[in-house]
């Protein structure tokens, strides 16, 4: 299908580019759901003649633009899996049978046909589901799906442990993964223990980074029909068992057979991919927006033994039209009027530029000043801003992909070679490279800045991406230098102390709006473990020690407090290693008690430092630590998330009157 009639089925006729970009003929107050309001179930979905399928995707794709206009969520890539979605629930035996999602951000469409559409309007809000698949929300949900890479492994350990279970041995698991997903390491591991392993998983791969081709050829189409079939397999198994028999089919004989049969495949298709050395079935690959023929490719080969991939084209945002033009801006596209796919975005008299901007402007500046400079990111280009630096100096910017542990590695190469990467990914990801960041990177003291994106609480995307434990897992690290700025022209300052450091530093920061600065103002090298004073009066009894942009919620709540004639001052600390022990000792003797102040969790963290510290003082205040407390976040707005924390405005003020009531 040419891509201007991609969209025709929802919007009924051609959208030409000629014209303007009202979508005069999606009109959501007309929009009616008749096949989608009889299911709740995915034994509802079963009693659909299989005919009526593509309608219902048509339905799906028309609610998810209707309730993801209003309230905001991952876009074009739910829309891109709808068909494939359907199809799997249609064929599988739900839950009984396990599909597992990788990442997330494509299961839309399963959350709406597995009992959550009228919950579906309160997703990622404060009490409502989350934006991703999660077991602790529904059965259909076999697996927490957060970060990319693990839905094989994940699925692996499902298929074998069914396998070696009595009376499960039929049970079937799906690993779903992304074009982006599987070229990450975790991905590759469980390709590879996959084909070492006896299981019969199926993995999908939904590729929505390139185009169907339609011109595959007859004899391809034929081969790809026929390795599918029911007959074809049933006659392939029967043979095997006949030549295991006979003692003529061993297991390393059956694993040249499978390679044989795929560099036939691959000779017909005059196509080659990766999975043919790793003795896996590979089949396609195939239109992924034909719900018809997937359904009748997944009975096929629903049955079939031993582990095998299904390879399936898919477009992103696929029936809504801006989107599939524009599929990165709909990722997560905010608001938007579903008529003309206009987004609505908050006005601003002034820009106040986000975090992440500041980073990207401040690196490029840096680029111009020492050519030793050099960026990194681990698919997340646009998310950090690191695009700056890939625009304007394109050979000193690297993505990497979904790949953090490489990421870090490589860094730590240029490092070695006499290099300043400059590393940028979210607090959550980089996680998954605590090793990189240990072996590769510190024990060697080489030069590599982390730049921790989303830091602390991230809101709507909730428990597995809040950036809650970097604090604590990076602080045990020797070596290895902690800051947090409370504002844009401090995280200027230290990405400029970078340059001459000459040891690993990491500077976290969260999601949002910093504040506005000249970027004109020159940059100058901050000393490692000085803080400052903020908020200072001479009749303070109570002293707030923060770190980060958190900062802001302690003034708020100073002036709330000032307000009742209740002083305190506010220390901005900057640095958690090393600490400031020059006023922190100045600290321990002047105020009665401290409250610290910190976007991520109280254990290990900032606060437990400055008890550490204060412990082996002489003489010691009332110490209390607000920040993320020892349980689980899920989802919602910041605001909310930390009030809930107690470490909003109101809730220092509650913590401080309490304390000088004592």
């Amino acid at each position: 299908m040419p891509p201007e009639l991609l969209s025709s089925f929802l919007f009924g006729k051609d959208i030409s580019e000629d014209h303007s970009n009202k979508l005069s003929n999606f009109n959501m107050q007309e929009t009616e759901f008749a096949l989608l309001s009889t299911i709740n179930s995915p034994e509802d979905l079963k009693k659909l003649k299989e005919d009526q399928l593509p309608a219902l995707c048509e339905e799906i794709r028309a609610f998810l633009i209707e309730h993801l206009s209003e309230n905001p969520g991952h876009f074009a890539s739910s829309m891109g899996a709808v068909d494939l979605i359907v199809a799997l629930h249609y064929v599988f035996n739900t839950p009984y049978d396990r599909i597992v999602w990788d990442v997330g951000h494509q299961a839309y469409a399963h959350k709406i046909l597995t009992g959550r559409k009228e919950e579906f309007k309160n997703h990622r809000t404060l009490g409502g589901i989350s934006g991703f698949p999660s077991p602790l929300e529904n059965n259909c949900d076999t697996f927490m799906a957060g970060h990319a890479g693990n839905s094989i492994s994940a699925g692996l350990g499902m298929a074998i442990a069914d396998k070696c279970t009595p009376g499960n041995t039929n049970r079937k698991t799906v690993a779903v993964i992304g074009d982006a997903s599987i070229s990450g390491g975790l991905a590759f591991e469980g390709l590879n223990n996959a084909s070492n392993h006896p299981n019969d998983l199926l993995i999908i791969l939904n590729d929505n980074d390139m185009s169907i081709d339609n011109n595959v050829g007859a004899l391809h189409s034929y081969l790809s029909d026929l390795t599918t079939s029911a007959g074809y397999n049933k006659w392939r198994n029967k043979m095997a068992i006949y030549l295991r028999k006979k003692g003529l089919l061993t297991e390393g004989r059956r694993r040249a057979i499978i390679r044989f049969s795929n560099s036939v495949k691959s000779l017909v298709s005059r196509k080659q991919n990766i999975f043919e050395g790793l003795n896996i079935r590979y089949f396609g690959p195939f239109d992924g927006h034909d719900v018809v023929k997937l359904v009748k490719i997944l009975r096929d080969i629903k049955d079939m033994k031993g582990p095998r991939l299904l390879h399936l084209y898919t477009v992103k945002g696929k029936g809504y039209k801006p989107a599939e033009e524009d599929p990165s801006v709909w990722h997560a596209p905010g608001k938007f009027d579903p008529d003309t796919g206009e987004r609505i975005l908050t006005p601003e008299v002034v820009h106040t530029p986000l975090w992440q901007e500041v980073f990207g402007e401040t690196l490029v500046q840096l680029a111009q000043k020492d050519t030793r400079v050099m960026g990194i990111t681990a698919a997340m280009p646009t998310g950090t801003s690191l695009n700056y630096l890939c625009e304007k100096m394109p050979e000193r910017a690297f993505d990497v992909g979904i790949s953090e542990g490489h990421a870090v590695t490589f860094a730590g190469g240029l490092a070695a070679a006499g290099k300043l990467p400059f590393v940028a990914i979210y607090s959550s990801f980089l996680q998954r490279a605590y090793d990189n960041i240990i072996h590769d990177v510190a024990i060697q003291g080489l030069p590599v800045t982390f730049c921790i994106d989303r830091a602390g609480l991230v809101g709507e995307d909730g428990v597995t991406h809040h950036g809650f434990f970097d604090l604590p897992y990076l602080s045990c690290i020797p070596g290895l230098n902690i800051a947090s700025p409370s504002d844009a022209q401090t995280l200027r300052n230290l990405m400029y102390t970078a340059l001459t450091l000459n040891a690993p530093l990491a500077i976290r920061y969260p999601r949002g709006k910093s504040n506005i600065y000249d970027e004109a103002e020159e940059m100058e090298p901050l000393i490692p473990g000085k803080g400052r004073i903020v908020r200072e009066n001479k009749d303070s009894r109570v002293a707030i020690l923060s770190i980060g942009p958190i900062i802001r919620n302690a003034v708020k709540a100073c002036d709330t407090l000032l307000q009742e004639n209740v002083p305190v001052d506010i220390y901005d600390m900057i640095w958690m290693k090393p600490l400031d022990s020059d006023i922190l000792s100045q600290i321990a003797t002047r105020y009665d008690a401290i409250v610290t102040l910190e976007d991520g969790v109280i254990a290990g963290g900032f606060g437990s430092k400055i008890n550490d510290f204060m412990k082996n003082l002489e003489k010691s205040p009332k110490i209390v630590n607000l920040g993320i407390p020892d349980r689980w976040v899920m989802h919602g707005d910041v605001p909310h998330l930390q009030a809930k924390c107690g470490y909003d405005s109101q809730g220092i003020v509650s913590t401080i009157k309490s304390l000088l009531s004592r």
